[in-house]
């Protein structure tokens, strides 16, 4: 997690949004231990007043293209945001709330037949918030937020790879009275791509090779991510055999380095020959005998 919290920030228009809804049954420490600490509020972080909002997840995804040179997305989104016309904190004339002195706990006590209990509660008069408002704000009815329909739009740093977990701090639903908002955890999956195979941070091809270019040497082109690049066949190739193109693979996440682009050779033997190539063909199998002592 530690990781992924550096890297900012993900979504897809083209690959659907989320509503908070749709996520009141994700139980988001499935993904990460300890995000929120519930207590006496659904997805509050801490006791009494600060009610944190609830984090949000949705899932992205991205082409090999993308991953090598970072891309940014607009996630469509309804949800919590801060009122802005209270500034969040639910009216005016905000003040220390009298029934709790502001802790936003109040505690109840209960006599029964084995003695007398003692329970905690969240502060009623203030909502749990240790404050109350001389004026509730028209705006969001004194929660201090209020539903948006704004997208997101975050940035997809090079490198990603599929089951990557990228958190957005403070994109997720707004906390109610001024509680901070909660984060976005955006979800990865990297799209195949129709000519290259990846392998962590390298990238591999296959590219077919000329029989006269294997035995003798020579230069070919071979795509990239970036356009074509020349690359070198020593005389003598091999078919299955691999060449190595150093930095056109994709960038490590977090780092500068780049992988390579692994290209394995496949040499060509053409299904049909003139005369004349039929007539050097033999002549060089001979050649290759007399070499070898076999006439």
């Amino acid at each position: 997690r530690q990781q992924y919290d550096q890297f900012g920030t993900a979504g897809s228009q083209q690959h659907g949004g989320f509503d908070p809804r749709d996520f009141q049954n994700f139980d988001i420490n499935d993904i990460f231990e300890n995000v929120f600490q519930g207590f006496g509020f659904g997805g509050s972080r801490q006791i009494g007043g600060n009610r944190s909002g609830k984090d949000l997840v949705a899932k992205i995804s991205v082409t090999l293209e993308e991953v090598s040179t970072g891309t940014t997305r607009e996630i469509p989104a309804k949800r919590y945001v801060k009122c802005d016309e209270c500034d969040g904190v639910g009216g005016e004339g905000v003040k220390t709330c009298s029934e709790c002195s502001g802790s936003g706990m109040v505690r109840i006590q209960k006599k029964t037949p084995f003695g007398v209990f003692v329970t905690q509660t969240a502060c009623r008069t203030c909502n749990g918030t240790g404050q109350t408002v001389e004026e509730i704000c028209a705006k969001c009815g004194g929660d201090g937020r209020v539903l948006s329909k704004e997208p997101i739009t975050i940035k997809i740093p090079p490198g990603v790879e599929t089951g990557n977990r990228l958190r957005v701090e403070g994109e997720g639903e707004a906390g109610a009275f001024g509680s901070p908002s909660g984060d976005l955890y955006v979800i990865v999956e990297v799209e195949e791509h129709d000519t290259f195979v990846r392998d962590s941070s390298d990238l591999r091809i296959t590219v077919p090779v000329s029989f006269v270019t294997a035995c003798l040497g020579g230069e070919i082109e071979v795509p990239t991510l970036h356009g074509a690049k020349k690359l070198k066949i020593p005389a003598g190739a091999q078919n299955g055999a691999e060449e190595v193109l150093d930095g056109e693979g994709l960038p490590v996440l977090g780092s500068k380095r780049k992988g390579g682009l692994f290209v394995k050779i496949s040499i060509e033997v053409p299904k049909k020959l003139s005369k004349k190539q039929k007539e050097l063909l033999e002549e060089f199998e001979k050649e290759g005998k007399k070499k070898f002592g076999l006439f």
